[in-house]
């Protein structure tokens, strides 16, 4: 994003907070309804432009705002909205995924509300490297061919029974929006909700399963060493021959066999 649209969406996450703060119960309403009027500007390209077209003054935006969805949508979720569309965004195309992404933080708010917050990041890590595996099911939930209805009639059979609600509500607007590169977005939302819990993900490759006390004690040691606590993500993978690769951030520590070995190739070259 420019600088016009990063200090907007600060500033409607700002409103969120204010929308949510002492309104215990709401965020999950928040969350579906902004993701419902996400829906309605994927759909509506010239409303889409017209609620952030910089030429309106921003209260007309947002009086247009509120005679559109202001019938349709709760007081907190008006109040958003309605702070959202009449800061001054660089394209529309920010603001809607600017609503997107307060509307899951609305969610991931509701999940720490009801003490579910651990569960539902853990569920949209290991759902994450479920699709990110398996190819096949990748290109099913990123068909554009495919319709919204499809992909989540099929995600209802892989989560059905086996995720929170949240997580599932979650993983629908994903696959309903996102056209590649859903594992990632996957791994997005993940690293969303360790933040909410004001911690840091470290996602790790081990050649091997690692064991409760082997991920704690690497935990621990992240820990010391970013001065913040650390959520631990692991996936195997075998072709690491030993050891770890661990990602946080930018910075990536190398110490699988493979990776040795790939030093040593370059070096001798």
């Amino acid at each position: 994003m420019y600088a016009a649209s990063r200090e907007a969406s600060s500033r409607s996450k700002e409103a969120l907070r204010a929308a949510l703060t002492g309104s215990n119960g709401v965020a999950a309403t928040t969350g579906s309804e902004l993701f419902a009027v996400v829906d309605v500007l994927d759909d509506q390209r010239p409303l889409r432009v017209a609620l952030a077209d910089v030429s309106v003054p921003g209260s007309a935006r947002a009086e247009l705002c509120e005679r559109i969805f202001g019938s349709q949508v709760s007081a907190a979720t008006q109040a958003v909205l309605t702070t959202a569309v009449a800061q001054d965004w660089s394209r529309a195309r920010d603001l809607v995924d600017t609503l997107v992404l307060l509307g899951q933080l609305a969610y991931l708010e509701s999940a720490s509300e009801k003490g579910r917050l651990t569960a539902v990041e853990d569920e949209l890590f290991r759902f994450g490297r479920i699709i990110a595996d398996n190819p096949e099911l990748e290109q099913a939930l990123s068909d554009r061919a495919a319709s919204a209805a499809a992909k989540r009639e099929l995600l209802e059979r892989l989560l059905s029974g086996k995720a929170e609600p949240i997580t599932r509500a979650l993983a629908e607007q994903v696959v309903t929006r996102q056209r590649a590169g859903i594992g990632v977005a996957f791994d997005e939302l993940s690293d969303l909700a360790a933040a909410r819990r004001e911690q840091i993900v470290a996602h790790v490759r081990s050649a091997i399963e690692l064991t409760d006390s082997q991920r704690e004690r690497l935990g621990g040691a992240l820990a010391r060493i970013y001065n913040k606590a650390v959520t631990v993500h692991v996936e195997v993978d075998p072709e690491l021959l030993s050891g770890l690769v661990v990602r946080i951030g930018d910075d990536v520590i190398d110490g699988s066999a493979i990776g040795r070995l790939d030093r040593l190739r370059r070096s001798l070259t």
